[in-house]
Parts: structure tokens; C-alpha cells; sequence
């Protein structure tokens, strides 16, 4: 148990006009209810009085104050339950002067209908990419440079390439092979 969790069980409600500060537990969060577990044993439902959205979920640990019959949540000690930004309307995120990093200990996802990115400057590095498109488009300005260890195309219907000039140069062997080889 720790200290504010000891502190806060040997506070007496009553003696204390009925005020109380301290940590209480999550025992109930349905739809429009909640309901926390004062360490004195009683039961009460606090409203959520945070400067952040917040849901809490079941054992969820908050920091409630409250006189009377009227309590509020305003902390979350520890919890399990997820916090959510809604905003109406356009939003725009934005570090002045400074780097932005999104981190997800589990990861990171986008989603929507669509997504641009723009840039000066694209990086990417994983250890692994996998794309899955219906039909990709690339146009490349000036220079397109793949370095690879290896490369498997599978083409399944017609592959053609166009260009001026073209050289496959291979430092051992290099092989057609097709039921007809056109040439010219």
C-alpha cells in the first residue's frame, strides 16, 4: 500500500466535515456512471473534472476530492484506460520552433480517406516495409537508385520497359528465356 493510499484510509469523512482528498479506485464505469472506492470502503460517483478527455476503465486509480455528496475526479494516478481527442472541424498540430515526435510504445497508425505528406525531405528506415496498393503510380524528377542485395519481380500479365538507352550488365551470367525472343 502506498504512503497516500495509507494516509488517505485513515482519514475519517466525518471528521474531516466530510471532505475528502485522496486516491479511490475505479469499480464501475458504464455509459453515463461511475463509480469509484474511497479507501474508507465507501462508494461514490465522482464527476470527471480533468483538463483532458479521459476514460477510465474498471481498477483504474484516480485522485478524488470531494465534500458532502459531491465529489470530483481531478487526476488519474494510474490507468488502463484510453484517452481520446475529439475535435469538430479542422485541427492543425504544430511544434513552433521545434521538433514534433509521435511515439506509440506499441505502435503508431494513420487512417483516412486520404493522406498527403509534403515535404523538403522524406527518410524512411525500418527493418522491414510491406505495401499493398491497388495501382501505384511513381514519377521521379531526375535520379531513381535502388541499391539491393537481391531483387524478385513476379509480374503477373505484361512487364514493359522503356527508355532511350538500356544496359543489363552482369558480372557472371545473364539469361533470356522465353518461348520467343524478339530482337531489333
Amino acid at each position: 500500500m502506498t504512503a497516500a493510499l495509507s494516509f488517505a484510509a485513515k482519514l475519517d469523512t466525518d471528521a474531516l466535515g466530510g471532505r475528502f482528498l485522496g486516491p479511490a479506485t475505479v469499480t464501475c464505469c458504464a455509459a453515463a456512471t461511475l463509480e469509484v472506492s474511497l479507501p474508507t470502503g465507501e462508494t461514490v460517483s465522482p464527476q470527471l473534472a480533468l483538463a483532458f478527455p479521459f476514460t477510465p476503465a474498471e481498477g483504474d486509480s484516480l485522485l478524488v476530492i470531494g465534500q458532502d455528496d459531491r465529489y470530483f475526479v481531478i487526476g488519474v494516478i494510474a490507468s488502463t484506460g484510453q484517452t481520446h481527442l475529439r475535435f469538430q472541424g479542422d485541427v492543425e498540430l504544430r511544434s513552433v520552433k521545434g521538433q514534433l515526435e509521435l511515439h506509440g510504445e506499441k505502435g503508431v497508425e494513420l487512417s483516412g480517406p486520404q493522406i498527403a505528406i509534403k515535404t523538403r525531405k522524406l527518410r524512411v528506415m525500418a527493418d522491414k516495409a510491406t505495401e499493398v496498393f491497388g495501382t501505384v503510380f511513381t514519377r521521379v524528377k531526375e535520379l531513381l537508385s535502388v541499391h539491393a542485395g537481391e531483387t524478385d519481380t513476379v509480374v503477373h500479365g505484361e512487364w514493359s520497359t522503356r527508355s532511350k538507352r538500356a544496359a543489363i550488365t552482369s558480372e557472371e551470367v545473364a539469361s533470356i528465356n522465353g518461348k520467343q525472343i524478339h530482337l531489333g
